[in-house]
């Protein structure tokens, strides 16, 4: 079975916190639980692989993390 992946954008826009991160492929709209893997590129950048329980379609999507500034 050959792969195919894209990578796409993850911009939040203000939801709730974890319930409405997760993406549905753009293939077949089927919800998406987990990835498949994940990589740590940089500092402030995390990419994961999902893949598609359903169509097998596969991509990637880059995650930027917030920095937070602890104050003692």
């Amino acid at each position: 079975m050959s792969a195919v992946a894209e990578v796409l954008s993850t911009v939040a826009h203000h939801r709730a916190p974890r319930c409405s991160e997760l993406p549905t492929c753009p293939v077949c709209a089927d919800s998406m639980v987990a990835a498949e893997a994940s990589a740590y590129i940089s500092d402030r950048m995390i990419s994961y692989l999902w893949t598609c329980d359903n169509c097998g379609y596969g991509f990637v999507t880059k995650h930027a993390v917030k920095q937070r500034i602890v104050c003692n």
